[in-house]
């Protein structure tokens, strides 16, 4: 990244005597802007944020440092020593301290666009590089990527393109997802797939952004569109110093709020956007922070449906979709607002607003998950006692008794084989067509290792979003799940997973269950048992669409929000109000060709290969605490060998 620069200095790590300390690296400062962070210091330190601060660095020796993150750092320059809260900048130049007020907001978003063109170059010149060397192979690379002895298996390239045949009918949208576009990939394996600006569109009046991490400046930027909606409501998991701090620079039309947590460790980790519009509502579930690496370098998925207001006649119906948003939107408490409608009036926007649109054609649930002890009524609420519940009352084909499961996820809790088959109970539930229980599945854990992190579009930076310590990864009785991540098909082997799924298939077929989640595997998200299973423990608030098999008529309606013509009908070519059978499968299904009228098959992009492929003895699994010697595409190994020193009293 830093061959075309000149070097301009470097930051020297020193004892508590303030002596060179020669056991770890400088961190070498090069002309232009530098990023300095966790991912610095050989120990990770939470108080650290990831880019904490920034270095300008002049070709006359002087370098201008702004502080990023929410900690402030102590700074020492000749004989001048300065404390630099979050925001503020100085400049230090040939034993000169000069502290200058905190950034402008025009200052601080150059600021950033600079450092992002940076580090596009960079991914850019290393694929460049990369087609150069291996353009017969990289193209003909199929269910398979690179191992750590760089085989590949070549076959034609049009016979893995799966992504790229993806063109889904705008009745069927509603009933699958679709992946988020990530950036220096093949154009076939961005062909269907979504950007931030393709969700939040149009004539917004109203938006509700629910996240754990929000980044407001790239939010805008990235959505111009966001900045002419007259009321936003931010509701966000991160720590309250963090939501101080964006209080601070937030438009004054937006509203944050954190939920509360009544169980430490817990957070609010769902990802929803409920985006109000003149002829209804949007609902989108996905598994992205509203963040700039999580919309373009990560493997994400992302579920959005219209639905318009409920007719006058029909305000007190409901349906379970309904049930399940209400439900969840009731828990999260947030400050009621009072904004101006068109053609509606005065209306104030808390849960209950939610109730005067029509959910009626969705044909998905929502799985959730909020903090607090559950028993009683509502034992079978939330988490993966509410998964149970759902597939219990449900029968699927008989293919499915004792199929296999499969956990896809991004951060791993600690966790123990009883609650490992606690949840694996949950996740078999349901039964066959006659009747009897599908049985317990078998599940498979797909988890990066070490070697997909190293070789990904970021490198090792690529782990930090994968956060898992070696005590929770290392467990004995974890290596008999541990699957690889293969992304051939929809050409995202080195777009690192931030997506959340949860699956029973056979084969290619997923004709039993598929759910797209914020929820990662971890007891704090999905809940325990406790007192004799008649209570269920839950720390955070997680939330999911699971996409089932169902009986759907053959005509209905097609609802946007944003296009200008209203509902289309779809009439089936028979005047018999005639039932269709759907199917689920994945893009390698060969089901998907079917033209039996009386059934049809839903095509979900899952991104990976199924079923998995269980590690080698040579795979190792990604923990983000461990160290790594053997460098990544940026030359980098994990963590590097340097220290950024932050005061004690910071």
């Amino acid at each position: 990244m830093d061959e075309s620069r000149l070097k301009i200095g470097v930051f020297t790590p020193i004892k508590n005597n303030e002596e060179e300390d020669a056991s770890v690296s400088n961190i070498p400062i090069f002309e232009g802007v530098n990023v300095v962070g966790r991912n610095d210091l050989p120990v990770s330190d939470k108080r650290v944020s990831r880019k904490h601060i920034s270095l300008n660095a002049m070709l006359d020796g002087s370098v201008e440092l702004v502080v990023e993150g929410p900690n402030p750092v102590v700074i020492k320059s000749g004989h001048q020593r300065r404390k630099l809260s979050s925001g503020d900048k100085a400049t230090i130049g040939h034993d000169v301290l000069t502290e200058r007020n905190k950034l402008s907001e025009e200052e601080l978003s150059t600021l950033k666009r600079k450092r992002q063109v940076l580090e596009d170059e960079a991914f850019a010149r290393i694929l460049q590089d990369e087609e150069a060397n291996n353009s017969d192979s990289l193209v003909s690379v199929q269910y398979g990527e690179f191992s750590s002895q760089s085989e590949v298996a070549v076959v034609p390239r049009n016979n893995f393109e799966s992504a790229g045949h993806f063109n889904v009918p705008r009745e069927n949208l509603p009933s699958t997802f679709r992946l988020l576009r990530v950036q220096r990939i093949p154009a076939w394996a961005n062909s269907s797939s979504v950007s931030i600006g393709d969700v939040i569109q149009g004539n917004v009046i109203v938006a509700v952004l629910m996240n754990y991490m929000v980044d407001l400046d790239w939010l805008v930027s990235a959505c111009p569109n966001l900045r002419k909606i007259s009321h936003v409501l931010v509701i966000l998991g991160e720590s309250s110093a963090t939501v101080d701090h964006l209080k601070k620079d937030k438009p004054a039309n937006w509203v944050l709020h954190r939920p509360s947590l009544p169980i430490s460790y817990g957070t609010h980790h769902s990802k929803v956007m409920l985006l109000i519009y003149p002829k209804g509502v949007r609902v989108v579930v996905h598994t992205a922070n509203l963040i700039y690496v999580d919309w373009n370098n990560k493997s994400q998925g992302l579920w959005m449906q219209d639905f318009p207001w409920k007719d006058q006649k029909n305000l007190n119906r409901g349906c379970p979709f309904e049930n399940d948003l209400i439900d969840y939107l009731n828990v999260l408490k947030w400050p009621g607002f009072s904004v101006n409608l068109p053609t509606i009036g005065h209306v104030v926007i808390n849960a209950s607003f939610f109730k005067k649109f029509d959910y009626s054609s969705a044909v998905v649930r929502l799985i959730a998950s909020v903090p607090g002890y559950h028993n009683g009524p509502n034992l079978k609420k939330w988490g993966h006692m509410k998964l149970r519940a759902v597939l219990q009352d449900l029968a699927f084909a008989k293919e499915f008794q004792r199929s296999p499961l499969v956990y896809q996820f991004s951060s791993l809790g600690s966790l123990d084989e009883k609650w490992m088959s606690e949840l694996t109970s949950s996740m078999s539930s349901g039964s066959s067509d006659d009747k009897t229980p599908l049985g317990l599945g078998k599940p498979l854990i797909i988890w990066p290792t070490v070697e997909d992190v190293r070789c990904s579009l970021e490198g090792y930076a690529a782990g930090n979003a994968i956060p898992s310590p070696q005590k929770n990864v290392e467990k004995d009785f974890l290596k008999k799940y541990w699957a690889r991540w293969k992304a051939s098909h929809t050409g995202r082997c080195r777009a690192m997973p931030h997506i959340k799924t949860y699956a029973r298939y056979n084969d290619q077929n997923l004709a039993s269950w598929f759910l797209l989640t914020s929820a990662n595997l971890s007891k704090a998200a999905w809940g325990a048992l406790q007192k004799n299973n008649s209570q269920l423990m839950i720390r955070s608030y997680e939330i999911g669409v699971l996409f089932l098999p169902s009986t759907e008529k053959a005509h209905g309606f097609q609802f946007s929000c944003t296009e200008n013509s209203g509902p289309s009908k779809v009439i089936c070519e028979s005047s018999q109000n005639v039932e269709v059978q759907t199917k689920l499968a994945t893009l390698c299904s060969k089901e998907s060709s079917s033209t039996d009228s009386s059934s049809k098959v839903i095509q979900l992009p899952v991104p990976y290969e199924l079923p998995p492929q269980p590690y080698t003895p040579e795979d190792v699994p990604w923990s983000w605490d461990r160290r790594y010697h053997s460098k990544d595409a940026y030359g980098e190994v994990w963590p590097r060998h340097v220290q950024l020193y932050v005061n004690a009293d910071s």
